[in-house]
């Protein structure tokens, strides 16, 4: 297997891949071999730097969905491990190990290649390896000795399996077993499955007790209302050009992406030169980090959040009150994008819809008070109809309307 690894690298990419006795190369590994180039990643390198620190990753570990699942593979997997030799390692969704046990003295020589608890091992980063390749395919997988693209990695073998979210079957993460050859051994990837179903099943009995979402949002994008647009990652706001708000925003919208093209007809009536579009989304996954941002169409790799799903989420379960606090003010009111002023309506017209339907004599105070509803004669006269005529907030209303009939001249 050293040899075809040392062949592709030298640019051989039409390796042998029959027999999985000899040297040749699985199709599985050689299609993450190719990956792993198109990525850049360093064959001879040891993958980055831990890019968190300790508190940070105590805390998002904390938070993490797969912090409910560590027990179960501690029992499962990590007692017995660490008597034999092993390393057990439970990853993010994005490739990032949170928790790294077993036998202590292979801990210490997993430190040559960076196999630390908060380091990114996604393929993007380190190449071919069992828990990254897992989350690249959505499967389970084996990586043994020279299978690895980073040759540090070639004394070890690793088998690891994506765990899903039981209620939607997004990824949230991966369960790993590091060590020698015996890791290479069929039955390791059977027990790796077999924790990888106990832990499914313990989420799903979990969140019978719990109907909040199980993996907390990577990012959350705030747009609404007259305040900067913002980005939160890992606690930390970013403040953000209204460019880039309304690129996020609108990928954010388009889940399965948007070429160039299509982003460019969004963002301008006129239509962006393709390659000022292409400058800015360089941009915008250097905001987002390497694994943040796709291409080929443009579309998020992490989970945002944004305010405006929010609005969107309370008013799904008819909780008009809850979509009205959530609502500031206009999506990007500034925004002239063809695409923001789309959604900009779209929520607008939701909300104003809930609003009448409920007829809440506070909401229609709030909302005939704010931007969006201070010329809205539907709201006003709503308003109007949930008063007491003998009230004196019923004839301030009802001078408001006269004053809107004049102004638009009805």
């Amino acid at each position: 297997m050293s040899s075809a690894h040392r062949c592709f690298l030298e640019g051989v990419d039409r390796l042998p891949t029959v027999r999985p006795d000899g040297d040749s190369v699985r199709p599985v590994v050689l299609d993450s071999w190719r990956r792993s180039r198109k990525s850049g990643v360093d064959p001879d390198g040891l993958g980055d730097a831990v890019g968190i620190g300790d508190l940070e990753l105590q805390r998002y570990r904390a938070n993490h969905p797969t912090a409910l699942i560590r027990p179960i593979v501690r029992k499962l997997l990590v007692e017995d491990a660490a008597e034999a030799g092993l390393l057990v390692a439970i990853s993010d969704a994005g490739g990032r190990l949170l928790w790294v046990e077993g036998d202590s003295k292979v801990k210490d020589r997993a430190l040559a290649m960076n196999f630390v608890e908060g380091a990114d091992w996604s393929e993007e980063r380190v190449g071919t390896n069992a828990p990254g390749t897992a989350l690249a395919l959505d499967h389970h997988v084996q990586i043994f000795g020279a299978e690895h693209f980073s040759r540090v990695v070639h004394e070890w073998s690793c088998s690891a399996a994506p765990v899903h979210d039981p209620r939607d079957g997004r990824i949230i993460g991966a369960i790993d077993i590091t060590g020698g050859p015996r890791v290479a051994a069929p039955e390791v990837l059977s027990l790796i499955r077999a924790t990888v179903l106990a832990a499914e099943s313990e989420l799903r009995l979990l969140m019978l007790d719990s109907p909040q979402p199980l993996a907390p949002p990577a990012a959350r994008l705030q747009v609404l209302g007259s305040n900067r647009p913002t980005l939160t990652r890992g606690g930390e706001p970013i403040r953000l050009s209204q460019r880039h708000a309304e690129i996020l925003l609108l990928l954010a919208e388009y889940p399965e992406g948007l070429s160039a093209d299509h982003l460019a007809m969004l963002l301008d009536e006129s239509e962006l030169d393709p390659v000022t579009v292409r400058a800015e989304m360089s941009r915008v996954r250097k905001m987002l980090g390497a694994n943040g941002l796709g291409s080929r169409p443009y579309r998020l790799l992490l989970d945002l959040d944004t305010d405006v799903a929010e609005v969107r989420r309370a008013l799904a379960r008819g909780d008009t009150s809850a979509a009205v606090r959530a609502y500031p003010g206009p999506i990007l009111p500034r925004s002239l994008a063809p695409g923001i002023d789309e959604l900009r309506a779209e929520l607008r017209g939701r909300l104003r819809a809930a609003l009448l339907t409920a007829g809440d004599r506070r909401l229609l105070a709030r909302w005939t008070g704010s931007v969006d509803g201070r010329d809205d004669i539907a709201a006003w006269t709503a308003y109007l109809s949930s008063l007491d005529r003998r009230s004196s907030m019923y004839a301030q209303v009802e001078a408001q309307l006269r004053l809107l009939d004049r102004k638009l001249g009805n």
